[in-house]
């Protein structure tokens, strides 16, 4: 394990990287993208040997936890041999992963051997249409059946994720909740974030967690945890389910800015300080330029980290960015 730290200008620990391995998806859904999306050509998104170079920079630097992201990692080619590269890097603590849960029956069991620990899987919805208005693509069976897929691969944890949306599906609160407890699952839900014009405003179907919240102890007793998966939610335990956890995404309602310890690199290689600034580093031209040696890019980096932005500034009212969820890294 490596004694190296990694600080920013206001002395936050940074350690955990979330990493894009594509902006590419199957699922084209309404709070990450447009319905029309132009994706990046094959030059200009980094090589899987450049993302394990750069994986190894920031591990060597004392980031103990990556998580792959996208637009949908598994679509990408060689993501299971990526996977094993990546958690054998000495001094890695977990590497987990995001996913639609599209790919999973035939990708759960060959991602679990791969050495990925924990995977978060996108639920929005428990009714077929539904999930297809909210994906436009997407088959609601085919993650269901990812997901018990994933269940039985042998992660150490499994977790959903549900992007809470008035009009489109807060009323399904409570019934995801059963779904999770009733398969000894955590399930995390998150407000909605204003990045990329998605053709309508976000404040129309924004709910804060307070209110999901409110939803869920009509049915459940909660308790606060102080538990943490490394990454920005809050956690409750829940009365009689002492194996699943509900967790609160609380980007508007409850700024978790203060501790945040990560960045995200996107697939084109910018490394981006914080998810609400446009404040990066061209990590592409750097690997490029210095194809055999490393301190030039740990120096680029530990240089950018000290200007790392203290909040982000999210208006529920406004396209803060207009960069879009997927070529951010999910």
């Amino acid at each position: 394990m490596t004694d190296t730290q990694m600080l920013d200008g206001l002395g936050r620990r940074i350690e955990y990287l979330r990493m894009s391995v594509t902006d590419r998806c199957d699922f084209r859904c309404v709070y990450c993208m447009a319905e029309d999306m132009t994706f990046l050509p094959r030059q200009q998104i980094l090589t899987l040997e450049e993302q394990l170079r750069l994986a190894r920079l920031f591990v060597s630097q004392g980031v103990g936890k990556i998580r792959l992201t996208g637009g949908e990692p598994v679509v990408r080619k060689g993501i299971v041999g990526l996977c094993e590269q990546i958690a054998a890097l000495p001094g890695l603590r977990e590497l987990v992963m995001t996913t639609n849960g599209s790919q999973l029956v035939s990708m759960a069991e060959p991602l679990a051997r791969a050495g990925v620990k924990r995977l978060n899987i996108s639920l929005d919805s428990l009714d077929k249409e539904k999930f297809h208005a909210i994906t436009r693509t997407g088959q609601l069976h085919k993650v269901l059946d990812g997901i018990e897929a994933a269940r039985a691969a042998g992660f150490e944890r499994l977790k959903l994720n549900t992007v809470v949306m008035k009009g489109r599906n807060a009323d399904e609160v409570p019934a995801l909740v059963d779904y999770a407890l009733q398969r000894g699952m955590d399930i995390t839900f998150i407000e909605e974030m204003p990045l990329g014009d998605v053709g309508r405003s976000r404040s129309e179907a924004f709910c804060a967690s307070d209110e999901v919240r409110g939803m869920i102890e009509q049915r459940y007793g909660l308790i606060d945890s102080a538990e943490t998966s490394g990454g920005p939610a809050r956690y409750a335990r829940v009365e009689g389910h002492p194996e699943s956890r509900i967790g609160f995404i609380s980007p508007h309602s409850n700024n978790f800015c203060a501790t945040c310890n990560r960045v995200r690199m996107t697939v084109e290689g910018r490394l981006l300080l914080c998810l609400g600034h446009e404040n990066s580093i061209d990590l592409r031209a750097l690997v490029r330029r210095y194809p055999e040696s490393d301190e030039p890019v740990l120096r680029a980096i530990s240089n950018a980290l000290k200007h790392k932005p203290e909040k982000h500034e999210f208006d529920v009212n406004e396209v803060q960015l207009v960069r879009f969820m997927n070529a951010t890294g999910g």
